[in-house]
C-alpha cells in the first residue's frame, strides 16, 4: 500500500515531479513513434514524397484509435484513483476489469474498420494512386493489429492511477526501442528481412506497441495489489461503465476532435499537396511538444482526483498551482526548441518540396504552444473534479468551433492568390489564446463550486 500512501501523504509539489517525469517521458516516447516513422520514410530511396503524404493522411485515424483507448483510460484512471482514495477496493477491481472489457470492444471496432473502411477513407483526401496505395497498406496494418496500442493505453492508466507511473514508462521505452530498431530493418530491408517500405514502418510500429502492452500487462498483474485481479470483474457493469465514460467520454471526444481537425485541415490544404505534407510533418513535431503537457496532465489528474476523494482542499489547490506552473515551464522550452531549430527538423524529415511550408508553419504555430499547454492542464484539472463538460467545451473551441472556420476563411484568401499559405497557420495562435481565456473562467467557477464547498 506504499504507493497509495504516497498519493495521500507526499507533498504535492514533490509528488507531481515524481509522477510527472515518467509520464512526460512516456508521452514523449509515444510521439517519437510517429516522428521516427516519418524520418525513416522520408529518407526512402524512392517514393519518399508520396510516402510522407500517405503518413499525413493516415494520421487522423491513428490518433482516433489512440483517442478512444486513452479516453477510456482517462476515465478509468480518475475513477480508480478516486475509488482507492475512498478505500473501496472491491469497486476498484470492477473499474479495472470493466476497462479491459471495453478495450476488447474497441479493438473489434478498429479491426472491422481496418478490413472494410481504410481505402475509402484515404481516397477521400487524395486522388494520387501511389499515395492511396501506400496509405491503405500502412493504415490497414495499424488497424488490424491495433490491440497493442489500445491495451497499452489502458494498462498505462491503471498503473498511473496507483502511483506506479515509472513502470508505464519502462513499458513505453521498451516499445519505442523495439520500434526504432525495427524501422530501418523493415523499411529499407536489412539482412534477411526484405525491403517493405511503408508497410515496414507500419509493422515496426505495431510490433513495438504489442511489446509495450504485454510488458505493462505483466506489471499490472504483479504490482497493482490494491485490488483483486479476476476475470469475473470483467463482466460488464452498466453503472461502472457509465461512471468511466462520465469522465472519459469528454476526453475521448477531446482526443477525437484532434483527428477531425487534422482530417479537415488536410481537406482545406488539398489544393497544395506540399502544404498538406508540411502540416502533417509539423503536427508530429507539435505532438512531441504538446505530449509533454499531456504527460504532466496525466500526473495532475490522479493527484487531484485522489485528493478530491479525500476531501483535501489544500492538496487540490496545490495540484492546480504546481500543475499549471510546471506546464508553462515545459511549453516555454518547447517554443524555444521549435523556434530555433526549424531547419534541422526539415532536414530530419527530408521535407523536399514541403520544406518552405514546413518552416513557415513551425515559426507561426509554435507561438501557440504556451497557451495550448495551459489548456491541456485545465482539462486535466476539470476531469479530476468531475468537470467533464468544461473539458469538452475547451476541446470544441480549440479543435472545431474556432480553428476550422478560421482556417477555412483564411484559405479562401490563399487560394485566391492574395497572400501566402502562412495566413492559414495564424488560425492556431488565435484559437489557443481565445480558448485559454475561456478555460480560466471555467477554472474559477469550478474552484468556487466544487473545491471551496468541500468540508
Amino acid at each position: 500500500m506504499a504507493e497509495s500512501n504516497k498519493m495521500k501523504d507526499m507533498p504535492v509539489n514533490k509528488l507531481m515531479v515524481q509522477m510527472g517525469i515518467p509520464m512526460i517521458l512516456s508521452m514523449a516516447l509515444q510521439a517519437v513513434y510517429n516522428i521516427v516513422d516519418s524520418a525513416f520514410v522520408g529518407n526512402m530511396r524512392s517514393g519518399s514524397e508520396a510516402a510522407l503524404n500517405a503518413l499525413t493522411l493516415v494520421f487522423p485515424v491513428q490518433m482516433l484509435m489512440v483517442a478512444v483507448g486513452i479516453g477510456t483510460g482517462v476515465g478509468t484512471n480518475a475513477l480508480l484513483a478516486r475509488t482507492l482514495g475512498q478505500g473501496n477496493s472491491k469497486k476498484a477491481a470492477k473499474v479495472a476489469g470493466n476497462s479491459l472489457f471495453l478495450g476488447a470492444i474497441i479493438y473489434i471496432v478498429c479491426l472491422l474498420f481496418g478490413i472494410f473502411g481504410v481505402k475509402a477513407y484515404i481516397s477521400s483526401q487524395t486522388v494520387d494512386p501511389q499515395v492511396i496505395s501506400m496509405g491503405t497498406n500502412y493504415l490497414r496494418i495499424c488497424c488490424v493489429i491495433s490491440f497493442g496500442i489500445i491495451f497499452f493505453s489502458l494498462f498505462e492508466k491503471l498503473l498511473q492511477a496507483t502511483g506506479r507511473s515509472l513502470y508505464s514508462t519502462i513499458g513505453q521505452v521498451v516499445g519505442a526501442v523495439v520500434n526504432i530498431i525495427l524501422d530501418p530493418i523493415m523499411i529499407y530491408g536489412i539482412g534477411p528481412v526484405p525491403e517493405m517500405g511503408v508497410k515496414g514502418a507500419a509493422y515496426a510500429t505495431v510490433i513495438g506497441q504489442v511489446v509495450s502492452a504485454i510488458l505493462l500487462f505483466v506489471f499490472h498483474m504483479k504490482l497493482n495489489r490494491e485490488f483483486e485481479h479476476d476475470t469475473k470483474y470483467m463482466k460488464p457493469d452498466g453503472g461502472i461503465i457509465k461512471e468511466i465514460y462520465a469522465i472519459g467520454l469528454p476526453a475521448i471526444i477531446a482526443q477525437a476532435l484532434m483527428s477531425i481537425m487534422v482530417y479537415v485541415m488536410n481537406l482545406i490544404l488539398k489544393f497544395s499537396p506540399s502544404a498538406q505534407t508540411a502540416y502533417g510533418l509539423f503536427y508530429k513535431v507539435q505532438q512531441f511538444v504538446l505530449f509533454l503537457a499531456f504527460g504532466l496532465r496525466d500526473a495532475i489528474t490522479p493527484i487531484i482526483a485522489f485528493s478530491y476523494g479525500m476531501h483535501s482542499k489544500k492538496r487540490i489547490k496545490d495540484g492546480i498551482r504546481y500543475g499549471l506552473l510546471y506546464t508553462i515551464v515545459l511549453m516555454v522550452i518547447g517554443v524555444a526548441i521549435t523556434e530555433i531549430f526549424p531547419g534541422e527538423f526539415a532536414d530530419l524529415f527530408n521535407a523536399g518540396a514541403s520544406r518552405e511550408y514546413f518552416i513557415g508553419a513551425m515559426r507561426i504555430i509554435s507561438i501557440s504552444f504556451i497557451f495550448a499547454g495551459i489548456n491541456v492542464a485545465y482539462q486535466g484539472i476539470y476531469q479530476a473534479l468531475d468537470g467533464g463538460m468544461e473539458s469538452l467545451v475547451i476541446s470544441l473551441l480549440r479543435q472545431l468551433i474556432i480553428i476550422l472556420p478560421l482556417a477555412g476563411i483564411f484559405s479562401f484568401f490563399v487560394r485566391g492568390g492574395h497572400i501566402g499559405v502562412s495566413l492559414i497557420w495564424w488560425a492556431f495562435p488565435i484559437t489557443e489564446v481565445t480558448a485559454c481565456i475561456v478555460g480560466y473562467l471555467f477554472l474559477k467557477r469550478i474552484n468556487k463550486n466544487k473545491v471551496e464547498s468541500l468540508n
